[in-house]
């Protein structure tokens, strides 16, 4: 199928490359179609983008790339919704706010989305320690960070 997406203009993507969030996004509860489109396959980038309205797109980064001691629990509640039964399953990003230049660019710790990429689908999962996790933590300032 085609979409039309914020980033990358008009795309094709397959039925099966589609991600439910069982809630949506904090803030954009309505849509919960979403794609993930890699940017290029060695970069830990990609778009979010929601299949339901193309103005709806995000930068998002595997954020374990830029802080290697970057981990968190996912409560019994989360695993049940996101289906989880093996870890290995379960990949999480975070979404990027771009800045210029990149180095000023932040990554949110606090609230990433968490994937079941066998069973296709996902929720946003604000975490309880933003001491630990801020929500805009600068890339420029992780530790291990990809430059």
């Amino acid at each position: 199928m085609q979409i039309h997406t914020k980033f990358l203009g008009e795309v094709e993507i397959q039925e099966e490359e589609v991600i439910t969030l069982t809630s949506g996004l904090l803030g954009l509860e309505e849509y919960k179609k979403y794609v993930l489109l890699p940017l290029d396959k060695d970069s830990p980038l990609a778009i979010f983008q929601s299949i339901e309205e193309s103005q709806i797109g995000f930068v998002v980064a595997y954020p374990f790339a830029f802080k290697k001691d970057y981990a968190f629990d996912i409560s019994e509640v989360d695993r049940k919704e996101l289906q989880v039964e093996k870890e290995e399953d379960v990949i999480a990003y975070s979404i990027v706010t771009l800045k210029e230049p990149f180095e000023e660019s932040t990554l949110n710790l606090l609230a990433p989305i968490v994937i079941n990429s066998v069973k296709k689908c996902g929720k946003q999962i604000v975490l309880q320690d933003n001491q630990a996790y801020p929500l805009r933590f600068p890339i420029a300032e992780l530790k291990g960070s990809v430059k």
